[in-house]
């Protein structure tokens, strides 16, 4: 090494001293408490008594150091000293949140990868496809801990609240009956919960959506429920299309669902839209404020091909990468065996597949005008609802 001025010591004057004086090194044994490298011993290294001052260079103890750290303190990351909360805000460093978290139970799938335990997920769909039997398929096999349509289901059976807001106890018999009278048996493990009627005096200065949120709370901790289904999510709050009533709404729905360890599945509809373009999130009511803070979220799709063929579509995923996008959706087809009205799986396709005819033709035009605007492929293909391949092609075409 030809620059070795590092290792001279300097007397108080600044001035260099000699060779003859060269500064005593000395040996140490470096042990990690914590990290990558944890209660493993590294070689002897040279640390120099930090004391004396250093000319210019770096020691080679302190590149030793460095690469056995990563190059960085451990002593300094994960300090045992605690940081105190903020004000609203709770402060680990990002290792004691990653160790936190390996800490804790691993979250369960309910529905394979669309839906995880203590997660609020977003079914929605345009009326008539289907909603509510899907949810209700969804929930009897999360009572019973059997899986639904194949997809993995990691959960022992557990007790669920379904708040039906939609159907009248007539209907919901005329779906889980046959017409010799025969019924459909649940488990105890569902509960269904509607609206009482009689309830007409809410509390003072309380309107009934504030009243509906209150007595959902109640429910969840009288009834020791970890699974909740809102259908739908209207009767929470009629301004869903409007993000200043969508925003408060889903924030809400997060802090109450971490409170209580909730899984929340929340049913929504879509406006109007049109039948021959691929579902994407801007097909929910309010989609910009509620997909910013749902953290996960699946559509239902009607098909050309046959009235009773539906097709279930991933739309928004935080934990794996997208397994049922436009060019894997779970193929369905709707079906009363045993007298319960589900969702019987047909296999896998291609979206466009279950599209108006037209529909493709008018995606390739609309890629191209978007093409022409000075769009990238992956705004297109985000726009679209389809994969960056499909986008690929239809530009080629």
């Amino acid at each position: 090494m030809k620059n070795k001025k590092w290792q001279y010591p300097i007397d108080n004057g600044g001035n260099k001293g000699s060779k003859k004086t060269p500064i005593e090194p000395k040996h140490a044994t470096i042990k990690l408490d914590d990290g990558p490298f944890a209660n493993k011993e590294a070689d002897p290294v040279i640390i120099h008594d930090s004391t004396k001052q250093m000319g210019e260079g770096a020691p080679e103890a302190t590149a030793a150091t460095s690469a056995l750290t990563g190059g960085c303190d451990f002593s300094l990351i994960d300090s045992p000293k605690e940081n105190p909360n903020s004000g609203l805000f709770t402060v680990k460093s990002a290792n004691q949140v990653i160790m936190d978290a390996k800490n804790r139970p691993p979250r369960r799938r309910l529905f394979g990868q669309l839906w995880y335990e203590d997660e609020i997920v977003i079914l929605f769909s345009d009326t008539n496809l289907g909603k509510t039997i899907l949810a209700y398929q969804i929930a009897n096999g999360i009572s019973c801990g059997s899986s639904i349509l194949g997809l993995a289901m990691d959960s022992p059976a557990q007790k669920v609240a379904y708040c039906d807001f939609e159907l009248s106890e007539m209907q919901f018999l005329k779906r889980y009956s046959g017409d010799d009278g025969s019924i459909h048996h649940f488990s105890p493990n569902l509960l269904r919960v509607e609206i009482n009627p009689d309830v007409v005096d809410f509390p003072s200065g309380c309107s009934f959506e504030d009243y509906l949120k209150m007595s959902l709370e109640r429910l969840v901790v009288d009834h020791e429920v970890r699974i909740l289904v809102i259908d739908n999510i209207t009767y929470l709050s009629n301004e869903t299309e409007k993000a200043g009533f969508a925003l408060p709404l889903m924030k809400w729905l997060k802090d109450f669902g971490r409170k209580n360890k909730l899984s929340i599945l929340v049913l929504a509809h879509t406006p109007k839209r049109d039948p021959s373009s691929p579902i994407t999130k801007n097909d929910l009511a309010g989609s910009r404020m509620m997909m910013n803070f749902c953290d996960g979220s699946f559509a239902i799709g009607g098909s050309t091909k046959d009235s009773q063929i539906r097709y279930i579509k991933e739309i928004k995923q935080r934990n794996e990468p997208f397994r049922y996008d436009s060019d894997n959706v779970i193929v369905c087809e709707v079906e009363k065996p045993n007298n319960f009205l589900q969702f019987h799986l047909v296999g896998f396709g291609c979206e466009r597949d279950h599209l108006t005819e037209n529909a493709k033709d008018a995606l390739i035009q609309r890629a191209k005008e978007l093409k022409a605007q000075g769009k990238t492929q992956r705004e297109i293909a985000a726009q679209l609802g389809v994969s960056l391949g499909t986008v690929n092609n239809y530009l080629k075409s």
